[in-house]
């Protein structure tokens, strides 16, 4: 009984220490999602304390530069935990003995079996964007990656949306190389980016685009912005005109880009909040003027009404947005740069540059558009209605600017429709001076 029990604890220690290994490195596997595969990188670093940190990106997802950082990884034995709050997912698995494959389960609202190897020079992920990458100091600590995909001719520059990087143009920028010089800036908090803990305002944004430009030495660039990219044109275009050749908004010239405070907009919600607790803080004993009436007047008159319309725009947009749509949106949780960038967000109104936008009216949903025909039709009808606003709202601030509506289209505009947004730009840059 002694040699048996002997026998059992030495192969416990020598089961732990097969598996008391680095597992610092990326790893790859793929989900089967449907009829497609859906490839991961999990990127793990030796973290603080002997522990571990890290972070996820999706490859076959449009923007193989977004990094999802992991909130905890685990190493117990051969049980490795990875958590993701950010999008609710998880990953457990069993640490192959030669530390060279990781075989579990992905749950992300289901539980998908995924098997990640240890990724080696031979077997990594390709991606096959021609760019070249480069980090410039834009600000006290704070470095922004920048891709140059090349190309002869005008020098034009990407700015991307919220949670994406540059690297989300790396397929649509090839297709405009053989006329201009195209490059692309991940902004600060996203990607291999700085991540500082400020500096996510507007004008500060849009600051560190300039910085770019000044330290690549690029002058009078075509700027193009998708989605909340609009907000750093915006920034540029109203405060430093003379900087820009012209500005392209992808989709872009929402509220954060172009503020009309004339009609309902549930987007609207954004700017208007901050606004309205200001006021309502003034309301307080010593925080506002001695005479309070004028901004009470103010309040009942103009921002109270504005506000509930607006709340009731999110609410009949909420009341037909699909469930599965309502369900991403809110899977996770929001983290700091998008929070304060959210936050950030000021009021343009004036941009006195040539512009291109190209609005997708009504948009298409993709998969998760609501299968009830009566209910999309209503959602359509809205977009129409309140982003028809929008783009007239636009033309009328800016009758220089070129508004195009390209009806089911997809958010990423460059991508539903690659070849209309093609030929616009070479329209508009061709009308450049």
């Amino acid at each position: 009984m002694k040699t048996v029990g002997w026998t059992i604890a030495c192969l416990a220690i020598f089961g732990s220490a097969c598996f008391a290994q680095d597992i610092a490195g990326d790893w790859q596997g793929a989900l089967q999602a449907g009829p497609r595969q859906l490839r991961l990188l999990v990127h793990v670093d030796n973290g603080v304390d002997g522990g571990w940190k890290g972070w996820l990106a999706t490859l076959d997802q449009g923007d193989p530069g977004a990094r999802i950082p992991a909130d905890s990884i685990t190493l117990e034995g051969g049980d490795v935990k990875i958590g993701v709050a950010q999008i609710r997912g998880r990953y457990e698995g069993k640490l192959s003995a030669d530390g060279s494959t990781m075989s579990g389960t992905w749950t992300q609202g289901v539980p998908l079996r995924m098997e990640l190897k240890r990724a080696t020079p031979e077997t990594a992920y390709k991606h096959d964007s021609k760019h070249s990458v480069q980090f410039v100091t834009v600000d006290k600590d704070v470095k922004l990656e920048v891709l140059d995909w090349g190309g002869t001719g005008r020098p034009m520059v990407f700015v991307p949306g919220l949670g994406n990087t540059a690297h989300v143009f790396d397929t649509f920028a090839q297709k405009l190389t053989p006329k201009y010089h195209v490059y692309g800036v991940t902004r600060r908090g996203f990607g291999a980016s700085s991540a500082p803990a400020s500096g996510y305002e507007a004008d500060r944004l849009g600051d560190d685009v300039l910085a770019v430009l000044d330290a690549l030495k690029i002058e009078k660039p075509v700027l193009a912005g998708h989605s909340l990219g609009g907000e750093e044109l915006s920034s540029i275009g109203s405060r430093h005109p003379e900087r820009v050749g012209g500005m392209i908004y992808l989709d872009a010239a929402y509220v954060y880009a172009f503020y009309d405070p004339s009609h309902a907009d549930a987007q609207s919600l954004q700017l208007e909040v901050p606004d309205l607790l200001k006021k309502i803080a003034q309301l307080q004993p010593g925080n506002g003027p001695a005479d309070l009436r004028p901004l009470i007047k103010e309040l009942l008159e103009s921002t109270l009404p504005a506000f509930e319309r607006d709340l009731r725009e999110q609410v009949k947009m909420i009341d037909l947005t699909p469930p599965a749509m309502l369900a991403a949106q809110s899977a996770g949780l929001v983290p700091l740069p998008l929070n304060a960038i959210m936050s950030g967000m000021q009021k343009y109104n004036k941009i006195p540059v040539p512009i291109l936008a190209i609005y997708a009216v009504p948009h298409d949903l993709g998969p998760q558009a609501n299968p009830d025909p009566a209910k999309k039709a209503a959602r359509e009808a809205i977009e129409l209605e309140t982003i028809g606003a929008q783009a007239k709202a636009f033309e009328t601030a800016a009758p220089t600017a070129r508004v195009v509506r390209i009806a089911h289209a997809n958010h990423y505009i460059f991508r539903s429709n690659e070849a209309d947004v093609v030929r616009e730009i070479d329209a508009f840059v061709g009308g450049l001076k």
